[in-house]
């Protein structure tokens, strides 16, 4: 008899026990695509705001700008549409300098409309961030410099370092320096290119338009009889 109530209650257990396993293996074969859809799904909130229609997949980087702060400046927080005056180096990633405001005439720094499409992508956005009198070194992706065909020296598909420092900023481009004048030489005299006037033996100066009374010579007595 108690062989066969053992043999029973193994039964038993057994038949509740198969419907059991089965059911946690099919959770557990469910709970990872359930999390990949939800991970694929969420991602960053910033990504799906409201009212925009959801999209399965994670974002990913096409290219990127990236920077180093060399010297954090204590002046104004650079704005947009302000004109940047800036000391600049740039290389290339193989270490070949290709231009430097040091190297123009009188190493004058180089002023530009930020955000105007005046120069390339990385320095129309590379100032963010910054402020005048800060260093910052930028790593520019040939995308956002000189594209796919480059610009000599620049070859194609040239990925860009800068070394960049905002001078300064303002809402105009700053005037040029007046260039000093031009002493001017003292002045000399010059010869006077008219001839004198003739004067008459008393030292008085001679009338063109009235005749000249030449004085009789000493000794002499003028003539009464002649008209």
């Amino acid at each position: 008899m108690k062989l066969k109530k053992s043999a029973v209650a193994l039964c038993l257990a057994l038949s509740f026990a198969l419907p059991l396993t089965g059911q946690t293996t099919a959770t557990t074969r469910h709970t990872p695509s359930t999390a990949h859809r939800s991970a694929t799904t969420a991602g960053n909130p910033a990504d799906h705001p409201p009212g925009v229609p959801p999209v399965h997949g994670l974002p990913k980087p096409l290219y990127s700008l990236r920077y180093i702060d060399i010297l954090v400046g204590e002046g104004a927080l650079a704005e947009p549409q302000k004109f940047y005056t800036v000391r600049y180096t740039g290389w290339t990633t193989d270490g070949k300098k290709f231009d430097s405001s040091d190297d123009h005439p009188g190493k004058e720094p180089y002023t530009f409309p930020y955000g105007a499409h005046r120069v390339i992508i990385g320095w129309d956005t590379g100032f963010e961030g910054m402020r005048v009198g800060g260093k910052r070194r930028l790593f520019v992706p040939y995308e956002l410099a000189y594209g796919e065909l480059g610009r000599p020296p620049i070859p194609a598909k040239a990925d860009l370092i800068f070394d960049i420092e905002l001078v300064a900023q303002s809402d105009a481009p700053p005037t040029p320096p007046t260039a000093p004048a031009t002493p001017t030489p003292p002045a000399t005299a010059k010869p006077s290119t008219t001839p004198a006037s003739p004067t008459t033996p008393s030292g008085q100066p001679v009338d063109p338009t009235k005749p000249t009374t030449v004085p009789s010579s000493p000794g002499t007595t003028p003539n009464p009889s002649r008209p």
